[in-house]
């Protein structure tokens, strides 16, 4: 049976949503100081656990993994040494998580060195001045972590049915979503930049190679609900106009996006192939009309203790 999607209230707990972000924005610039680049900016990025988001480990002196346990709701560090450390998230300022934030790393023999900034948001306060009370609704904050595991299974079953290069289905921290990019395999024009708070050449790099994107945000910038998104960069003639699938999904305007809202996922008798259907339908229409080498880049989807058959497509 389709497993039950949960509710979520985007501006019921904007706040903390907001508070959140931020914190893994402190973490997320930590794992960016200490990790080698790579391509796309795959280095940064966290994954869903059954626990929360991990960071995987960074390579500063002793290896050091950064949880945020959104069961218990605190921050945990472990190092390669065997130490386990950790810190509460409750209602804070963003000074307040910095300040344990560092303390917690070099406690563990690490180095707590990094850009003390956000990235892509609009005139960003720096995490030591960051002195605003935040919130912490700790039901809304499990509520999300389980709507992740979802969606993070959804997105592993899309992601099987490519051979081409594909992209880990990571949360980006500084636009907050969580996402999964197919490649074509070929250049693509060099990018305009211009996101806030963001380097030109980290978003020209990320965008080296033409893309088909999905992914979830939890809400904000510019869409006050949580909701999927799908895009190709470059986008071919006609996209925009592509029939995409389900009923609900429908081209932004304002992001130049097709968006899927949240809810109409949660809803569906099957919150699966809903999403699924979102996922595929948007891909097709950027691989049919961006003329992609469709039969050399996809396969079926991958089933549970069985290998492809290396000759089939």
């Amino acid at each position: 049976m389709p497993t039950e999607w949960p509710r979520l209230d985007y501006l019921g707990w904007q706040e903390t949503c907001t508070a959140l972000h931020l914190y893994l924005q402190v973490a997320g610039k930590y794992r960016l100081a200490h990790t080698p680049w790579v391509n796309h900016s795959w280095h940064a990025t966290f994954y869903v656990t059954p626990r929360g988001l991990t960071s995987s480990v960074i390579p500063d002196r002793s290896d050091i993994e950064i949880l945020f346990d959104l069961h218990e709701h605190k921050v945990v560090g472990t190092s390669g040494d065997g130490r386990t450390l950790s810190f509460a998230l409750e209602p804070m300022t963003v000074a307040d998580f910095h300040d344990r934030f560092v303390r917690l790393i070099a406690d563990l023999g690490g180095t707590p060195s990094f850009d003390g900034r956000p990235n892509e948001i609009p005139d960003p306060v720096p995490f030591t001045e960051d002195h605003r009370d935040r919130p912490y609704d700790r039901d809304a904050v499990s509520r999300f972590h389980q709507a992740l595991l979802r969606i993070d299974r959804v997105f592993k079953a899309f992601r099987s049915s490519y051979l081409g290069k594909v992209s880990p289905v990571h949360l980006f921290w500084g636009s907050f979503d969580l996402a999964v990019t197919r490649f074509s395999g070929r250049r693509a024009p060099l990018h305009g930049g211009g996101v806030p708070a963001l380097p030109d050449a980290v978003a020209q790099e990320a965008y080296d190679r033409e893309v088909s994107s999905a992914g979830f945000w939890p809400g904000g910038g510019g869409v006050d609900e949580p909701a999927f998104y799908a895009y190709a960069y470059p986008a071919p003639e006609g996209f925009r106009d592509a029939p995409v699938r389900p009923e609900a999904a429908h081209w932004h305007e304002g992001l130049s996006e097709f968006v899927l809202p949240y809810e109409a996922v949660q809803s569906a008798e099957d919150g699966d192939a809903a999403l699924l259907a979102f996922l595929t339908s948007t891909y097709e229409a950027a691989a049919a009309l961006g003329d992609w080498d469709r039969d050399l880049l996809e396969c079926a989807h991958g089933q549970k203790g069985k290998p492809r058959p290396a000759d089939a497509a």
